[in-house]
């Protein structure tokens, strides 16, 4: 039976009892139940500016665990998930130690918080652990922060910049033009804007003002009143969560009509602002218009369980525990280090993309196709769920992926041991 909460206290009281019977009888302390799960820990934030996203992550990898286990699970074992509210850094480092330590999960999937994905990676390299990031797109995860135990199926800073970028170019929004930039202060959002001054340096965009925006900010006017003044040629989102919303809001009912661009976002979002509030240009690791059959049979089974579709945070916590639930099954192991020798020996999966992804041997960035996509007019919308049109992926067929993704030059990473 599929277990969603962490065990209570009487649950874990049996299984002490349980190994000190077993002890007392010279038998092997670990229980049955023991043996017949796998325990993964899930940790995303649920309250807070993320707390939108981390419900779409919750219900993915509960979908994903009834799927394994009705298929009879993991080499005849099934998956029970324990899941947390990771809340903030040092409330996600604690209870991914607890996960690993007392409740002997196998590896952790999940998180959105590139401040708290740190942590978690943290734990899981000081205990030898496995951490697979399925939201958090800072770059220096992947380089000055990463580590022998995390993999990321999420795409990187760069690889959002790089997707949308290349739409911008074409609509000549970059070079010569006079950007705005609002940067959500915390270190996703100062990584990100790192990356896309690179880009506006090397094509030859103009950054006139770039404003940090607390996490918790709801009212966007006096960022709103300082844009209509400076009169960009391009307003530039580096936000996250619920601040993305808010801004979406208030950007319309100002009647700005400046083009507005993003360089991060997650489509939930852009549902919550509400029909004939959403515009512009933006990336997306995922989303539930891509043709394929593995895709299309998520976003039906998805839909049909919880009445809206998927988004792509949904997207990665879905695929995150399927990769971990194939690569058990074919190193025959729930043991870190076989499987990270399995991802990092170049183990293709299939994510729901046109193409089977892997992941680098040297920084344990998954390499995959990211997209583009651009709002639709409200008259153009079907629903609350059509809100903008596909774009199309990049790379596009013809490329490798890698071109998308940051060099050892620009993000230097030394796995270490």
């Amino acid at each position: 039976m599929t277990q969603w909460t962490s065990p209570s206290r009487r649950t874990l009281l049996k299984g002490t009892g349980a190994a000190a019977l077993a002890a007392g009888l010279g038998m092997p302390a670990i229980s049955r139940a023991q043996a017949e799960v796998i325990r993964i820990g899930h940790l995303t934030p649920l309250t807070g500016f993320l707390g939108p996203l981390g419900e779409y992550a919750q219900m993915a990898v509960k979908l994903a665990a009834e799927e394994i286990n009705a298929k009879d699970g993991v080499m005849g074992r099934k998956i029970e998930l324990i899941m947390e509210d990771s809340v903030n850094p040092q409330t996600a480092s604690a209870k991914a130690e607890r996960f690993i330590e007392r409740d002997k999960c196998a590896l952790i999937i999940g998180e959105i918080s590139s401040a708290s994905g740190l942590a978690i990676a943290q734990v899981a390299k000081r205990t030898k652990s496995l951490f697979i990031n399925t939201g958090c797109n800072s770059d220096a995860l992947r380089g000055s922060d990463c580590n022998k135990s995390m993999f990321h199926v999420e795409g990187t800073n760069t690889m959002y910049i790089k997707a949308v970028g290349r739409y911008l170019l074409q609509e000549n929004l970059v070079k010569g033009k006079k950007w705005f930039s609002l940067t959500a202060d915390y270190a996703y959002g100062h990584d990100l804007t790192r990356v896309a001054k690179r880009f506006m340096g090397e094509q030859g965009g103009i950054l006139a003002a770039d404003e940090l925006v607390p996490t918790d900010a709801a009212d966007f006017s006096a960022y709103l009143l300082k844009i209509r003044q400076a009169k960009p040629e391009l307003v530039v989102s580096n936000l996250a969560g619920n601040q993305i919303t808010n801004f979406l809001k208030q950007y319309t009912e100002y009647g700005l009509q400046f083009p507005v661009a993003g360089f991060g976002f997650d489509t939930a979002v852009a549902w919550g602002a509400g029909q004939g509030n959403f515009m512009g240009i933006w990336p997306l690791v995922w989303h539930h218009l891509i043709d394929t059959p593995t895709s299309k049979a998520f976003v039906d089974t998805f839909t049909k369980k919880y009445g809206k579709p998927p988004e792509n945070q949904a997207w990665g916590d879905y695929n995150a525990l399927k990769i971990v639930a194939q690569s058990m099954t074919e190193t025959k192991s729930i043991e870190a280090p076989k499987i990270i020798e399995h991802f990092e020996k170049g183990a293709k999966f299939n994510v729901g993309k046109k193409r089977e992804a892997y992941f680098r041997d040297w920084d344990h960035q998954m390499m995959m196709e990211m997209y583009a996509v651009k709002a639709k007019t409200p008259k153009e919308m079907k629903d609350k769920w059509d809100i903008y049109h596909d774009l199309g992926a990049v790379p596009s067929a013809n490329e490798s992926l890698e071109i998308i993704a940051p060099t050892k030059a620009e993000n230097a990473c030394n796995l270490g041991a």
